[in-house]
């Protein structure tokens, strides 16, 4: 019996083998906190062996893996094939690649990812997983995201470079750590450095994209390339605007010592009656305090960029 049939036969509600109540429910809080999953060693301290053996045959527990058991009637999901594969490999074992993309949610990330790395040399049963080994994980290499070990969001991106991903998603795999604050253009270029060899890492599709990051979305990152290629200066972006300890604007872009505020968005025709007067409020406030406040659509950027081109450097000339 496979593990999805295991899983099948298991919520159907399997007789409780004789065990007490308070070690029932010791052993459903353990299990619960791990996605519905214990280990031989957890049930050591709590079940004699024959109150083990017990639950498995009355159904109560089912195993997936050697020393690996699933409470019966626990959900499946993703999160508990990643406890499984964490405790089938052992302490040295780390969520990544797109399983650690998933987690750190990175936009257009695989949300059912399970993958993992382990340190070069190890060895074990890996059957059925997905493993990457490597000889390069630091201790800064690791986090703790969603209760799990996971590659930080910096060695995440390098690793899924790495592996090849298209541009796109490694173009949102960047934005969405910069955007969350777990990483930034900065310590991602000083973690590249440190790791750059020959083919390694996917330096060449990291450098390309790293001078555009800093957007929320694929349509800023697309601005702020137009810019780039225009030879303007790079703005300040996601800025906050305060008045009277009250927060009235929060812009795409910002040049301060220009005073100029660019807002991209998407077509036109699909903004609320609500959200237009609230544009509308917020761009009278900024040019109340002599910002000038332009706007590109997401057809600008992306169906006429030659536009965008021109008109950000007649607002931006050279000095």
């Amino acid at each position: 019996m496979n593990l999805d049939e295991r899983r099948r036969s298991s919520v159907a509600g399997p007789r409780h083998p004789l065990v007490g109540v308070a070690d029932l429910d010791a052993v459903r809080t353990r299990a619960l906190d791990q996605h519905g999953v214990v280990t031989i060693a957890q049930l050591e301290g709590v079940l004699t062996r024959r109150q083990r053996e017990r639950a498995i045959e009355e159904g109560w527990l089912v195993p997936v893996a050697r020393g690996v058991y699933v409470l019966a009637g626990s959900p499946p999901t993703t999160a508990q094939e990643l406890q499984i594969g964490l405790f089938r490999l052992g302490r040295k074992a780390t969520v990544s690649h797109e399983a650690g993309g998933n987690l750190h949610r990175f936009d257009r990330s695989d949300p059912r990812a399970v993958e993992f790395t382990m340190p070069r040399g190890s060895r074990g049963n890996w059957a059925g997983l997905r493993v990457h080994t490597t000889s390069h994980l630091g201790s800064a290499d690791v986090v703790r995201v969603g209760g799990f070990p996971c590659t930080s969001a910096t060695r995440t991106i390098l690793d899924l470079a790495r592996a090849g991903i298209t541009r796109v998603r490694l173009e949102a795999a960047i934005d969405s750590a910069v955007r969350t604050g777990a990483s930034s253009p900065v310590v991602l270029a000083a973690r590249l450095d440190s790791l750059r060899g020959p083919g390694r890492w996917g330096c060449t599709k990291i450098d390309a994209l790293l001078p555009d990051t800093g957007g929320h979305t694929l349509l800023e990152r697309r601005f702020l390339a137009i810019v780039r290629q225009a030879g303007r200066p790079r703005p300040t972006t996601q800025v906050v605007y305060r008045k009277g300890g009250r927060t009235f604007a929060r812009v795409d872009f910002s040049w301060p010592d220009r005073l100029l505020v660019v807002e991209v968005s998407g077509r036109l025709g699909h903004r609320s009656d609500a959200e237009a007067a609230k544009d509308a409020q917020r761009r009278n406030e900024l040019q109340t305090i002599g910002y000038r406040v332009y706007e590109f659509t997401s057809e600008h950027v992306f169906d006429h960029p030659e536009y965008v081109s021109t008109e950000m450097r007649q607002l931006l000339p050279l000095t």
